[in-house]
């Protein structure tokens, strides 16, 4: 069993537009969804406007946790870009938690790449 806390690391990283990365490392559940929105509110507070999550090391997922994505998501996500621009996308599902995201409907609303180099590549297109 992994860890059953969440770590976050964070990393900015510049492409077409400044990216911040959240490596997400443990579990991503009802204990640690405020923890998520709290760093996603002060990075966002801070400037930050484009957000990419790393899930390669989640070892679970509830629906707390797609909760704390869907509302960072919306932080990030102007209603009128709603439809156009992705502000928050998400890299390195593990299959367990990509099988989540999948039969849950939530990738319809945030894009999943396969690695986080074609996430950021997809940023400022």
């Amino acid at each position: 069993m992994g860890n059953i806390t969440l770590k976050i690391t964070k990393e900015q990283v510049q492409v077409k537009v400044p990216v911040l990365i959240f490596h997400l490392q443990g579990w991503l559940d009802a204990q640690s969804e405020e923890q998520l929105l709290a760093e996603a509110r002060e990075e966002y507070d801070k400037g930050a406007r484009y957000l990419l999550l790393d899930l390669a090391e989640v070892d679970s997922l509830t629906s707390a946790g797609m909760r704390a994505m869907q509302k960072a998501h919306k932080l990030f996500t102007q209603t009128d870009e709603q439809f156009k621009v992705a502000r928050v996308k998400i890299c390195n599902a593990p299959p367990q938690v990509y099988y989540v995201l999948g039969i849950t409907g939530f990738l319809h609303n945030i894009p999943n790449f396969e690695s986080q180099t074609a996430a950021l590549d997809s940023f400022g297109k």
